[in-house]
């Protein structure tokens, strides 16, 4: 019953990863998405961040305008410190209840925790095994532009404001280059899966 931290730097190519991930018979969980729901309007963290960021960052239905934050954060180091502080707490709280309640209704599946600031956030405690995907930059500020809309200085800015590649990398039990194609990444984390998941699997049934 493993639990895999998947992380990596903006545009790595993370959420084709976890697709593979799934196809392999994980269970994902996307912390991107547990944060958008901890955002919600009525929720503790959107009076927080409207507290300290003001109506302007709300969109025209009242929920937060995730872009038009992330463009106020991210050029502003001090905002982006005082958002984390705000959310990632109340975010990892909500993923090890969902992977509590996923154990306590007898998933023996790995469970997949997809975080790009699993290393940043401190969030090593909610994982049995962190698995890095990396990217050369320009292949990464390629695959953003193409994606989110974003400018190459927005992409720019964001990188920046992200840990080393060295310091995301250190601690890693698996890391996976992802400079080729879909079918080169599938190979990489299919290798990853054998030597990690299939090994542990057999050693607990021994």
């Amino acid at each position: 019953m493993i639990t895999i931290g998947l992380t990596g730097g903006i545009g790595c190519g993370k959420s084709a990863a976890a697709a593979i991930l799934a196809e392999l018979g994980a269970v994902l969980i996307d912390a991107d998405r547990v944060g958008h729901e901890v955002y919600e309007p009525g929720k503790p963290c959107w009076d927080a961040l409207v507290g300290a960021f003001g109506s302007d960052i709300l969109a025209a239905d009242q929920t937060i305008d995730r872009k038009r934050l992330g463009a106020r954060v991210f050029s502003d180091p001090l905002a982006l410190k005082r958002l984390n502080a705000l959310v990632q707490p109340r975010i990892a709280d909500e993923i090890n209840e969902r992977i509590r309640y996923l154990r306590s209704r007898g998933t023996e599946a790995p469970i997949v925790v997809e975080a790009a600031v699993l290393i940043e956030a401190g969030w090593q405690w909610l994982v049995d095994e962190i698995w890095v995907i990396t990217s050369s930059h320009e292949r990464a500020v390629d695959r953003v532009v193409a994606t989110r809309g974003l400018s190459r200085e927005e992409v720019e800015r964001r990188i920046a404001n992200q840990i080393s590649e060295t310091e995301r990398t250190r601690d890693a039990d698996c890391v996976i280059r992802n400079d080729g194609t879909l079918a080169g990444l599938r190979a990489e984390i299919e290798h990853c899966w054998r030597e990690r998941v299939a090994r542990t699997k057999s050693v607990s049934e021994a």
